[in-house]
């Protein structure tokens, strides 16, 4: 099912751009009291997780985007949301993005689901009588949602919700080389190099660092760096196998999908259409909103936060 967002864009900030920019230079970053979970994976590796306060409210799992951590503002903002919403929330850290190298030449990436079914697996046994649920942005809502089309009507959760999601992964890379577009892909790329520099010091890497800088793509990043080291037969291949829009039909658990039709991420012609969700699919569109943008809100001096304001809105039939 396809309906029409109740998102309304704050007047002082229009168009997808500073929507965009806005929360990620200006929100301050103000998490709750955290406490971090190692676990460790079966191939030798780990990831951690960052844990609010234990309550009786619903467990609820996050998912960050690209080069995602605590300091993204959608992750502090939702941790904050949904412990003052009495529920118990962790941020999952895909491979490398905690604050310590993981051990692997590996990292992670848009189609990698078999971690998020790993710490699923660890959640679900250590909450055994609690309504779990996930919410994942940009990359990690394309993770999840291809998780959860995998899992059909074994997954855990009794439901999920998604923020901007590049359903596929060619036309998002594709429309971040175009216009004001570019300027996400080329800070995004820059942090990734780091990100690579840093473990090639530990591990032999499918491209030499000193050229990087050639690397100006994300097709031509993911196919020297993402697709070999992953297992991939080049770009076209990793793209096609992990992108989530092939998935969202199988999906078998109440989920909605927050999505602005002026994302600088992804084209409008690549959002889903009504053919391609499960029943149990909503696909949420507002004309508005940017990427994980939504801020609302009529005093510039008190911007409101929308997304988060209806996360917690759907969970509430869930607790």
């Amino acid at each position: 099912m396809i309906t029409r967002s109740a998102f309304r864009p704050a007047w002082w900030l229009p168009g997808p751009h500073l929507q965009t920019l806005y929360p990620s230079l200006f929100r301050p970053r103000r998490a709750p009291s955290l406490s971090r979970e190692r676990i460790e994976l079966p191939d030798g590796d780990f990831v951690d997780l960052d844990w609010t306060r234990q309550t009786d409210g619903m467990v609820v799992l996050i998912l960050h985007g690209l080069e995602g951590s605590l300091d993204s503002h959608y992750n502090a903002g939702l941790l904050s949301a949904l412990a003052q919403d009495g529920h118990t929330a962790a941020l999952m850290y895909f491979r490398g993005r905690s604050g310590e190298p993981n051990r692997l030449p590996r990292g992670y990436h848009s189609g990698d689901t078999g971690d998020l079914d790993f710490v699923m697996q660890r959640v679900r046994q250590h909450h055994p009588n609690r309504n779990i649920a996930v919410i994942g942005y940009s990359l990690g809502g394309n993770v999840l949602l291809k998780w959860l089309g995998e899992q059909g009507r074994a997954a855990a959760p009794v439901t999920a919700v998604t923020v901007s999601v590049p359903f596929d992964l060619n036309s998002a890379a594709r429309q971040l080389e175009r216009g004001m577009s570019q300027i996400y892909q080329n800070h995004l790329l820059d942090k990734l190099r780091i990100s690579v520099k840093a473990k090639a010091k530990l591990h032999p890497m499918p491209f030499p660092t000193e050229r990087l800088a050639e690397l100006q793509t994300f097709r031509q990043f993911d196919h020297a760096i993402t697709a070999p080291l992953h297992g991939f037969d080049g770009v076209d291949d990793y793209y096609e196998q992990s992108s989530c829009k092939q998935f969202l039909k199988h999906i078998a658990i109440p989920t909605l999908m927050l999505q602005a039709r002026d994302d600088p991420f992804l084209p409008e012609s690549a959002l889903p259409d009504a053919a391609d969700l499960g029943n149990q699919v909503t696909l949420e569109l507002s004309r508005r909103g940017g990427h994980v943008g939504y801020v609302s809100g009529w005093n510039p001096l008190q911007p409101g936060y929308w997304s988060e304001h209806r996360i917690l809105q759907h969970l509430s039939a869930f607790r």
